[in-house]
C-alpha cells in the first residue's frame, strides 16, 4: 500500500464547511471524541448526523451504528477461504495472518463495520478483505515482495520532519495492508504504543501488531470514504499509483473481490466500484 504524499495532503486540506450553528467541521469527517461523522462525511452533533445517517461516532440508538457482530460475519470459513486461494510457494502469511488477530483488532475499533444499516457493515468487511487480499496475494506475503531490496530512501519522505526516518530503515510494505512510507510508520507507532520509525519490522513480526496497524489505517484514511463507494477505498489507498486510468488491472482486480465479497456476505455492493 504506497500511500501517497499527495493523497495524505488531498485529505488533511477537505474542504471545510462551517455553519452558524458549527455543526459541519470538516469533509471525509476526522471528528472530535464528542461528534458523530455522517454518511456523507461531515462532523456534527445533532441528529442529521447522529441520527439515521450516521456513519461512526457516538450515534444515537435510534441512528446509525448497525451491523452485525464482525465475528458472525468474518467466520472461519471465510477468513480461511481467502488464504487457501494463495497459490505462490511458501506463503508466510498463512501461519501469521489469524482471525483471531484480526477480531482483535476490529474489537478495538468498534466503528468499524457498523454503518446505518447491517448491510453497510458488510460492505465495509468486504471492502476492507478486499484490499488485504489484493495487498497480499490471499493472505500469502507479509511485505511487500521487493520491498527489503529497495533502497531505505525509497518510501522516506522528509516533507514530514515529524516523522524522521531512521538511518538504514525501510518504509516499505508490511502488513494486511501493507502499511507504507515514514509518516504512516510513525503515525501508527505513536498511536499503537510502537517505535514505528526505528522499528517498522514489528509490523511483520508481531501477528497482533500487524492488524492493529492495518485497522490504524484503514480508520484513519478509509473508513469514512466508504458512503462514496468502493472505489473511493481504492483511492484512499493506493489511488496515486492505480486510478484514473493508470493501473486499471488492478483496480478492477480489488473490485471484483469486493463484488465476490459481498456477494458471499448476501449484500449488494452499490455503485462507484473503481476509480
Amino acid at each position: 500500500m504506497a500511500k501517497s504524499p499527495m493523497s495524505i495532503l488531498a485529505l488533511g486540506l477537505a474542504a471545510l464547511v462551517l455553519s452558524g450553528a458549527g455543526l459541519a467541521a470538516a469533509q471525509n469527517c476526522g471528528c472530535q471524541p464528542n461528534e458523530c461523522c455522517s454518511k456523507y462525511g461531515y462532523c456534527g452533533t445533532n441528529s442529521s448526523y447522529c441520527g439515521t445517517d450516521c456513519a461512526s461516532g457516538p450515534c444515537t440508538a435510534s441512528g446509525g451504528g448497525s451491523g452485525d457482530p464482525v465475528e458472525s460475519v468474518v467466520t472461519d470459513a471465510f477468513f480461511d477461504g481467502i488464504k487457501s486461494q494463495a497459490t505462490a510457494d511458501g506463503c508466510p502469511g498463512k501461519s501469521f495472518y489469524t482471525r483471531q488477530s484480526f477480531l482483535d483488532g476490529a474489537q478495538a475499533n468498534p466503528d468499524f463495520g457498523k454503518g446505518s444499516t447491517s448491510d453497510d457493515g458488510k460492505r465495509e468487511i468486504a471492502a476492507f478483505f478486499a484490499h488485504v487480499t489484493q495487498e497480499t496475494g490471499h493472505m500469502c506475503y507479509i511485505e511487500e515482495i521487493d520491498g527489503p531490496s529497495k533502497p531505505a530512501s525509497e518510501y522516506c519522505n522528509t516533507n514530514y520532519p515529524q516523522w524522521p526516518c531512521s538511518q538504514g530503515k525501510g518504509y516499505y510494505g508490511r502488513g494486511p495492508l501493507q502499511l507504507t512510507w515514514n509518516y504512516n510508520y510513525g503515525a501508527a507507532g505513536e498511536k499503537l504504543k510502537f517505535n514505528g520509525l526505528d522499528n517498522p519490522e514489528a509490523v511483520a513480526q508481531d501477528p497482533a501488531l500487524t492488524f492493529q496497524a492495518a485497522f490504524w489505517f484503514w480508520m484513519t484514511n478509509v473508513h469514512q470514504v466508504l458512503p462514496q463507494g468502493f472505489g473511493a477505498t481504492t483511492r484512499a489507498i493506493n489511488g496515486y499509483v492505480e486510478c484514473d486510468g493508470k493501473k486499471p488491472d488492478l483496480v478492477n482486480a480489488r473490485a471484483g473481490y469486493y463484488m465476490d465479497y459481498c456477494k458471499q456476505f448476501g449484500v449488494d455492493p452499490g455503485n462507484n466500484l473503481t476509480c
